[in-house]
């Protein structure tokens, strides 16, 4: 029903707070913003419950008019009676079943789902780069949908089903017993068994639950760890190792469902005979009852029926709490990666970083990634980068380089010392303006699974075509943009990549993300190895716009390959987390250390003693050879 859809609006702001990591507060955190629609369908279900214990009343009165000598006035007599059973099996009943279902499938399962799941992502997304380095990005993925549904139908089913039961049972018990005590006796025991009855089920099936939830979410990852990386197992032909790998996990998670389903079937058997005494029970009562005159036929033909819907409802809310603690269990297994404080945040009071030169300075930074156990990466290490001055970093893999980097952008925040830019530290400034001033191509390049054109439009969302175009120009990949078509018959720009950029090679994808930097134009510019994947021919045409690129910029770049960096105005030498060596290539050359080891290391015994200007030919001979 249009009345009621679209009323949860699920993406209409951001989250306010984190999602707690008690249970219960973690389900509140999620409920409370759609209470009112979950307290309507509260009052809706008690509605339905109630309506359905009338009707076996009204079948006892029924039975009891048929029981009259005078039938015609007896039904006259019953007329009001009748009617009102009319209108409310033909008319209330089916208007309030309808508020009912309209309220939980259109207004409570698309939109808390969709809520419960934006919201969840947007923590998740939130999260530091280690936190997705240290977990698989399937089971990731697969708690923030699963957890959604599973939390949206356990609070549901509560409501629905224990509520029901609830109403039900009392309401069946209040009308046997004002007939007479002895007939409502059954039912009381019945409902004390049934309460000792789940007591004793319910945590068990929740922890199994839970249990065959997590090798669940450990199947769905090593199955999306195995298609991410296919190429991997293809190239080293291990497809036997792959099928032994997920079916370790597969093998698992059947080992736990079956433990689980065994416990249910014991439930579901025990239910049953609980059902049938309740119902024999009553039956043999209410006859005795009588056959001694102490009831009316239409007592007992009221009696039975209830019985008879309290064994029913109880049936299907076995069900209901078989789900419900089932997806309790998802929902546990799901907090262990949404109910995660973030690490890393922003401080309190943070400011938006205001870069008018791109002056860097990092000030006796230490940082070892947390290891006590192991020397720092960083090691009380001091460097200023001026405004506009282009830096390359060198040494050995292992010396800091990329840890330098990451620092820098705040993937980590260091464990001693600090970093400026233009005077503020980076400690007390915002994450996304930190990085939206800086422009970084890595050398592992993964792409977007979207078009070219909004790829390349990541680094400025709102770019023209035309900037867009010039941007892929001056990275030299307008040519084989507009010669590419997809597997939807999409071309050029619009052409899609395939996940990580799949479709493309390894040159290709660099291009299109230097592209994109070209387009962002961010006053401090980081090149990790960024044209180590280009042909020579390329790598020459792209260098002349990258040195375009860099005037007025702070630019720092992490080259293996040196004759990529010689120009810069400065190379630093790392060496174990310090630096070593630093000046321009032509002096380190003559300083005969770290860095003229691995000069000549790379230029096959070629080392040139010259000028500046004869130390770039160096790197060209270098380059053909």
């Amino acid at each position: 029903m249009k009345l009621f859809q679209g009323r949860i609006h699920g993406t209409a702001s951001a989250p306010a707070g984190a999602p707690p990591s008690g249970l219960l507060a973690f389900y509140w955190h999620f409920v409370r913003q759609a209470r009112g629609w979950f307290a309507a369908m509260f009052a809706a279900s008690l509605a339905v419950a109630l309506l359905d214990t009338v009707i076996p009343l009204f079948i006892g009165r029924l039975v009891s008019l048929m029981e009259a000598t005078d039938r015609m006035a007896a039904l006259e007599h019953e007329t009001p009676v009748l009617a009102a059973m009319v209108a409310l099996v033909l008319l209330a009943r089916p208007l309030v079943l309808l508020l009912d279902v309209a309220i939980r499938h259109n207004a409570l399962i698309p939109g808390a789902t969709s809520l419960i799941r934006w919201q969840s992502h947007w923590h998740v997304i939130r999260q530091s780069w280690p936190f997705f380095q240290n977990d698989f990005a399937g089971r990731i993925a697969n708690r923030v949908m699963t957890t959604a549904h599973a939390l949206r139908e356990s609070t549901m089913a509560s409501i629905r089903a224990v509520f029901y039961i609830g109403a039900h049972g009392v309401a069946a018990f209040a009308l046997m017993s004002l007939a007479d005590w002895r007939l409502g006796l059954p039912t009381a025991l019945w409902a004390l068994g049934y309460v000792l009855f789940l007591w004793y089920f319910v945590p068990r099936m929740r922890d199994l639950a839970r249990a065959s939830s997590e090798v669940r979410s450990m199947v769905m990852a090593r199955i999306v760890d195995s298609y991410t990386n296919v190429l991997t197992v293809k190239l080293f032909a291990r497809l036997a190792d792959e099928d032994a790998y997920v079916r370790e996990s597969v093998d698992e998670h059947q080992r736990a469902m079956g433990r689980h389903m065994r416990l249910i079937t014991q439930f579901h058997f025990s239910l049953t005979l609980m059902n049938a005494a309740l119902l024999v029970t009553t039956a043999a009562i209410g006859i005795w009852l009588w056959a001694h005159g102490q009831i009316g036929a239409g007592v007992v033909a009221t009696a039975l029926p209830l019985a008879w819907q309290v064994s029913n409802v109880s049936g299907w809310v076995s069900w209901e709490v078989t789900g419900i603690f089932e997806n309790i269990g998802v929902v546990q297994e799901g907090m262990q990666s949404i109910a995660v404080p973030h690490s890393g945040a922003d401080r309190a009071g943070a400011r938006a970083l205001q870069v008018s030169r791109g002056d860097v300075r990092f000030e006796h930074v230490t940082f070892g990634y947390g290891r006590k156990d192991a020397p720092p990466v960083l090691n009380d290490l001091s460097l200023h980068i001026r405004a506009g001055e282009r830096v390359g970093l060198v040494g050995r893999s292992g010396a800091g380089k990329t840890t330098l980097v990451n620092l820098l952008l705040r993937f980590h925040d260091v464990e001693r010392g600090r970093i400026l830019i233009d005077g503020q530290e980076l400690a007390w400034v915002t994450q996304e303006s930190l990085r939206a001033a800086i422009g970084m191509v890595t050398q592992d390049t993964s792409l977007l699974h979207r078009s070219i054109a909004a790829n390349i439009r990541y680094g400025r969302p709102q770019a023209t075509a035309a900037e867009v175009e010039a941007a892929a120009k001056k990275a030299q990949a307008h040519e084989f943009i507009v010669g590419l078509r997809d597997w939807r018959a999409n071309t050029g720009y619009d052409a899609h990549v395939g996940e990580r950029g799949v479709k493309l090679s390894g040159g290709q994808r660099q291009r299109i993300a230097l592209a994109r930097v070209i387009l962002k134009d961010a006053p401090i510019l980081v090149l990790d190895e960024a044209t180590s994947s280009l042909d020579s021919e390329v790598e020459v045409a792209i260098q002349e716009e990258l040195l375009e690129l860099m005037q007025g910029k702070t630019v720092i770049a992490i080259a293996h390959r040196l004759s990529t960096i010689s120009r810069m105005d400065r190379l630093i030498v790392l060496e174990a987390g310090r630096i070593v060596e630093q000046g321009t290539h032509a002096e380190l050359l003559r300083l005969g250390g770290h860095y003229e080891k691995l000069w000549r290391h790379q230029s096959g015994g070629f080392i040139a003693n010259e000028l500046p200007e004869n130390s770039v030919r160096s790197t060209e001979f270098q380059r053909v050879a």
